[in-house]
């Protein structure tokens, strides 16, 4: 049988790869100024500059999680319509409680409809970390990979998916409560820049700082260094950023140089989108690959 593959805007994938690889995707929300926002709507586009401008200008966001009715309004028509089973890929329950809502979902859809199967999968990772085990999900399925196949992938996978970023503004992690007010401040003061990965409960830990821009993106090249699994896997190797395409792209240039594997061509390269960039802030740069251990 055939499945359906849900993913959510929180894997960030570019809206050429859902179209491709013909994916569900469940819009985040958030708002600004009374105005609210979808992150994702099939057929819209949003000017996602002109978001970071405003964030760079101070105007303040609010996100909210995925909510019961876009679940009911996305989904309900896609299961009436077919008896395929559907797989949900979802971001970390450890930073949002989206995939607790959409499981819940599921799990009522499970009960009305006992002769399918609904299953959902915390990936235990955001942005790009989600979207590239999303985007694996989907070519296997193409290739004749059964749903228990694809999940069992995904369950070997998932840990050893290393989603490593760091910012350039740490008053956004102040304001997202990821870090204290006099951290923020004196970090800000000493041009303090924080490595920050996403352990195995999917959750935000920092575990280095150094001085100035370059170091840090620097020094995320470092960790896929030290933890990559050889040779790295091009297929699962992306970057994503806080409109700063330049630094994402110099980060790029170093995975090469690096690993003589990989080309530029190999890296997936893609902007974050407002409901984990008012968190993180402009100027966040993400690495994710394959690694003996998060």
């Amino acid at each position: 049988m055939s499945f359906i593959i849900v993913g959510d805007n929180g894997s960030n994938l570019p809206v050429e790869l859902i179209d491709r690889y013909d994916l569900k995707i469940l819009p985040m929300t958030f708002s600004c100024e009374g105005k609210v926002y979808h992150s994702y709507l099939e057929g819209q586009e949003i000017d996602l500059a002109s978001f970071y401008r405003m964030m760079r200008e101070g105007k303040e966001f609010v996100t909210s999680l995925i909510s019961y009715g876009d679940c009911k309004d996305l989904l309900d028509p896609i299961v009436d319509s077919t008896d395929d089973d559907l797989l949900y890929v979802g971001m970390s329950s450890g930073i949002s409680g989206s995939f607790n809502v959409v499981s819940n979902y599921l799990a009522e859809q499970q009960e009305q409809h006992p002769g399918r199967r609904f299953v959902a999968i915390d990936t235990f990772a955001a942005s790009l970390g989600e979207g590239l085990l999303i985007r694996r999900a989907a070519q296997l399925r193409e290739e004749g990979s059964s749903l228990d196949e694809v999940c069992a992938w995904l369950s070997e996978t998932i840990l050893h998916m290393g989603n490593w970023f760091t910012v350039d503004d740490l008053m956004f992690l102040f304001r997202g409560g990821r870090l204290s007010r006099t951290s923020a401040l004196a970090g800000t003061l000493l041009d303090i820049k924080p490595t920050i990965h996403m352990n195995d409960e999917g959750k935000l830990i920092p575990v280095g700082k150094v001085r100035n821009r370059r170091k840090s993106l620097a020094a995320l090249v470092d960790r896929a260094e030290a933890l990559a699994l050889r040779p790295l896997d091009t297929g699962m190797l992306a970057i994503s950023h806080g409109d700063c395409l330049q630094d994402a792209e110099y980060v790029a240039d170093l995975i090469c140089e690096r690993f003589e594997e990989v080309t530029r061509d190999d890296i997936l390269i893609n902007v974050i989108d407002p409901v984990i960039g008012s968190h993180s802030g402009p100027g966040t740069v993400a690495l994710f690959f394959l690694a003996s251990e998060r």
